[in-house]
């Protein structure tokens, strides 16, 4: 651990030294207010617009109004195979094949998609494990596709539950994979848990699933641009993601998915198609003859919105030039100073619900003094222009990300907070 000081000059100091500083200027941040610049600490929910994604947005524009549908095959980088441009970056941040990567519909869309493919239950094989406290959107994904089959969620849907720590233990799921030998269909498991923080063992998992010989897909919502993945090394049959998180593209973006490449060859009479998921070179004569695309270009299903998938692409660009690995070394850096100064000033009144040791950007931090009134003092904190995220009971989602967030936002973060928890105290 570091030695930090809680001086603000010593903030300014990490900052001075931080190799990524200059992207700050890359992105818009918003608005002061009453005097107080803005602390958005909130890249966990929605990323801050990359300002490069004005000028592709405008190009696609220009090329639109310059070129109508000549744009497809004429413009600067015609929309045929636009969705291409993105496949670089998600590839770099998921440790994947270019191949086993694609831009295309949004998060739980993708996991329908994922799950028709690889959830195909029999009378013995039929059970899905999520975790208990799984984003809702993934929990009615999986609910609706055991139905579909003609299941029922109340006997094939097992859950992982946290301890009293409110954290995953791997030695549970180990415990529910025995108990159901032979029964469990699919493993759908987060890459980090978006209440806790919680990064979970990812490479383990997806080995735990080889020895129980079921499938298993990431949602990697909270992890994708925000901690290191190796899909391909690990073996995760597949992935799905958003990309207005971490990858900074804008309220309901085009996501992405990851097929392995193990599955890429076989010729699934029972994939679902669509005319985008044809092979590029004979698409348009319209023959009712499926020829799959190469890669996972195969589950595409209709040609993805340009204007959505351009600030995706402006965003991984600049992915590529900071490195996952410069931004991960730096993220560990800040929630670990934030850590130390929440320690240092709110002992008693303040924990942190994230593991130290299996951390991301993100700290839940938990108000454990009961005399305080959590919800009040996040209310004051977003009237003294602090953007973060509450959830019920008592936690306050913090993000503090690399590529924009600075020592400094830290430090005057813990220096609000200091007020919002005087301001509501019982005299």
């Amino acid at each position: 651990m570091t030695d930090f000081e809680t001086s603000l000059d010593y903030a300014r100091s990490l900052d001075r030294a931080d190799p990524l500083r200059h992207f700050r200027d890359q992105f818009s941040v918003p608005e002061d207010r009453d005097g107080r610049r803005n602390i958005y600490v909130c890249g966990n929910s929605l990323g801050l617009r990359p300002q490069p994604a004005v000028a592709i947005i405008n190009e696609v524009l220009d090329d639109w109004a310059r070129l109508g549908v000549e744009g497809h095959i004429a413009a600067k980088r015609p929309w045929l195979n636009y969705h291409r441009h993105a496949t670089r970056g998600f590839a770099m941040l998921t440790g994947a094949k270019e191949n086993e990567v694609v831009a295309m519909n949004t998060l739980t869309v993708n996991l329908h998609l994922m799950m028709s493919s690889f959830y195909r239950p029999d009378a013995t094989r039929n059970k899905i494990i999520i975790e208990s406290i799984a984003f809702p959107s993934d929990y009615f994904a999986v609910a609706s596709q055991i139905r579909q089959h003609g299941f029922d969620p109340d006997d094939c849907l097992i859950e992982w539950v946290p301890r009293d720590d409110e954290l995953l233990h791997d030695e549970d799921l180990e415990a529910l994979l025995e108990k159901h030998a032979g029964e469990v269909a699919l493993l759908l498991l987060p890459g980090v848990q978006y209440y806790t923080g919680q990064v979970l063992d990812m490479k383990k998992h997806c080995q735990m699933a080889r020895d129980a010989g079921c499938k298993i897909g990431l949602d990697l919502a909270h992890a994708i641009g925000n901690v290191a993945i190796e899909l391909h090394d690990w073996g995760a049959d597949f992935a799905a993601w958003c990309t207005y998180k971490y990858l900074n593209s804008g309220p309901g973006a085009i996501g992405g998915a990851f097929v392995h490449s193990k599955h890429l060859d076989s010729d699934d009479p029972e994939l679902l198609r669509g005319w985008w998921g044809h092979e590029e070179s004979t698409r348009f004569k319209m023959a009712r003859t499926f020829t799959p695309a190469e890669g996972v270009d195969r589950w595409a299903l209709s040609n993805p919105p340009i204007l959505s998938l351009a600030p995706v692409i402006a965003s991984l660009e600049l992915f590529e030039k900071a490195g996952i690995d410069a931004l991960r070394k730096k993220s560990t850096l800040q929630t670990a100073y934030l850590k130390f100064l929440i320690d240092q000033y709110f002992t008693g009144k303040v924990g942190t619900l994230t593991p130290m040791d299996a951390r991301g950007c993100q700290l839940s931090l938990v108000i454990t003094d009961s005399s305080l009134d959590a919800r009040a003092v996040f209310n004051t904190l977003e009237a003294m222009n602090v953007t973060g995220d509450w959830r019920e009971p008592n936690v306050i989602r913090v993000a503090p990300v690399p590529m924009y967030n600075s020592f400094e936002d830290i430090h005057e973060l813990i220096e609000r907070m200091k007020t919002a928890i005087r301001a509501n105290e019982k005299r």
